[in-house]
């Protein structure tokens, strides 16, 4: 009790914290100062040294980690909770949603998903002109900016052109808004060449949007799925419970024994602990808090049981890979060599079968199966590598890296991501950067990410954090919550010392230096 007294006055006490940000972190400890739903012994004591991570969702947790309400049908139908019809332009089309947003839970206090903009606002045009459209996008875009100050909340748009999708992109490059993140979902069949250009110069100037593969996701989802939060691909209507990881780096450290004896029983070992404490887990949020039973947006068929499902994340493959290899042979790196590189995906496909081989309860989202996840980090990983990354620093030349990553990613139907730096020459070819991105889904890539080494936008785990704000938010603190966690993962890590591809703007040769 006089540590949860002393951790409340601290956050009371901490002039850089404004009032909502105070108030989310008083209700996280009151939450984590309940037991934690029951589990083995031996998840536990996983969890206390910090091999399992829960990501800080609370020991008794009462809503979803990712809520996607299928805002389509919610704009058909309105929403009786909220006291809101059907719109019937596109004034009340975006006043609908600004309200609707305010109420969808997520474990960051804010929505991560807000839909497929441009199919949700699209068949509310009208005869508005291009410019009356543009105002109206951007007060919009302004507005979530300024309500839901968190770099987790997402906005999706594509795969077709129109009118709303080039709007929001022209928006992002006049306002170089932290919020909302945003994907572009790319198919080579459905999206034009000209608003895969507009995106990258987009890029240019916010270091947004991603790049998803539309097709290779689809073929997990059907297209009714959202990339929500960071890189986190789930289904509209749905969502995860919960999202529970697994540090690869600690296990291969603990692990005594030849590679097989590590796949067949160490790894297969810890998956499966992390396993039950996912499903410990969706047993209290679904069985103990009720939410699906009572959260209006259950009630009234904007989210659906049926859709959720959860996510089992990883991180320290990397590491993991040079570690095991490293004590038959040293000079191997994961990323660099073809033998490292096809012991990580070894790794990845066993993690795979143990996980496609739990029938989970209450996720029917993905068949009773957990969505196998790419962690992208948080700021307390020092030793880690995010996800299935190349280490930071370490990235090998542009095509070399998309040949190491790309393989592995039909694997991660929960989402994974890998980060390009390249430098300002990017600017002058962006042609180039559209034919590494088809290249790259051509060769598997599930979602492709780059920035400008010398952008105000520093691209962190997923989320976005403008190097101004870092400047000054140790003495004056931000409005944006995620601030923090990338002001201390900039004092962790060396996010901003990715290797730079240069793209020759004569040759169009990709090179490292």
């Amino acid at each position: 009790m006089a540590d949860i007294k002393s951790s409340v006055l601290e956050i009371i006490k901490d002039g850089n914290l404004d009032y909502k940000q105070k108030r989310h972190f008083l209700a996280s400890i009151a939450e984590s100062s309940v037991d934690y739903p029951e589990i083995s012994p031996e998840a536990d004591a996983a969890m206390h040294n910090k091999i399992i991570c829960d990501l800080f969702e609370g020991n008794a947790p009462y809503r979803p980690r990712y809520v996607l309400p299928d805002y389509e049908k919610a704009l058909k139908r309105g929403v009786k909770y909220l006291e809101l019809e059907p719109p019937s332009d596109l004034d009340e089309a975006i006043n609908f949603l600004s309200i609707l947003y305010q109420h969808v839970p997520s474990i960051t206090g804010y929505t991560v998903s807000l839909g497929n903009i441009d199919k949700l606002l699209m068949p509310y045009i009208g005869e508005l002109s291009e410019e009356q459209i543009y105002k109206k996008i951007k007060l919009f875009w302004r507005y979530i900016d300024r309500t839901l100050p968190d770099a987790f909340v997402h906005a999706n748009i594509g795969p077709e052109d129109n009118v709303i999708a080039r709007n929001i992109l022209r928006v992002e490059r006049e306002l170089k808004q932290v919020v909302p993140n945003l994907t572009l979902k790319y198919d080579s069949e459905l999206t034009s060449e000209s608003i895969l250009t507009d995106a990258v110069n987009t890029v240019f100037e916010t270091a947004k949007p991603h790049i998803a593969n539309h097709k290779m996701i689809s073929d997990d989802f059907g297209t009714e799925y959202g990339v929500v939060s960071c890189y986190n691909s789930l289904k509209i209507g749905g969502g995860s419970h919960t999202l529970v990881r697994l540090n690869l780096k600690k296990i291969s450290e603990l692990h005594i024994g030849d590679i097989d004896t590590f796949l067949n029983y160490t790894l297969t070992d810890y998956c499966n602990l992390t396993l039950e404490v996912i499903e410990a887990r969706i047993r209290f949020l679904v069985e103990e808090t009720r939410y699906y039973d009572t959260d209006f947006l259950a009630k009234e068929g904007i989210v659906s049981l049926d859709n959720f499902s959860a996510m089992f994340g990883f991180f320290g493959l990397a590491e993991c890979v040079n570690i095991l290899i490293g004590r038959k042979n040293s000079n191997l790196k994961y990323g660099h060599d073809d033998e490292a590189n096809k012991l990580g995906l070894l790794i990845l496909e066993k993690m795979r079968q143990v996980i496609d081989a739990k029938h989970l309860p209450y996720c029917e989202g993905n068949g009773g199966k957990a969505f196998l996840h790419a962690q992208s980090g948080i700021d307390t990983d020092i030793e880690e590598t995010a996800g299935a990354r190349i280490p930071i620093g370490e990235e090998p030349d542009l095509y070399s890296h998309i040949n190491a990553v790309a393989p592995l990613h039909y694997l991660f139907n929960g989402g994974v991501s890998d980060i390009f730096h390249f430098d300002e020459t990017a600017k002058r070819n962006p042609k180039a950067i559209t034919d590494i991105i088809k290249v790259s889904f051509r060769k598997g890539m599930r979602m492709f990410t780059f920035n400008l080494a010398d952008s105000e936008f520093i691209r962190i785990t997923g989320y976005l954090v403008r190097r101004s704000d870092l400047k000054d938010f140790r003495i004056e603190g931000s409005r944006y919550g995620t601030t923090q966690f990338g002001a201390n993962t900039m004092d962790n890590d060396s996010v901003d010392e990715r290797s730079q591809k240069r793209i020759m703007s004569v040759e169009n040769t990709p090179v490292t230096y």
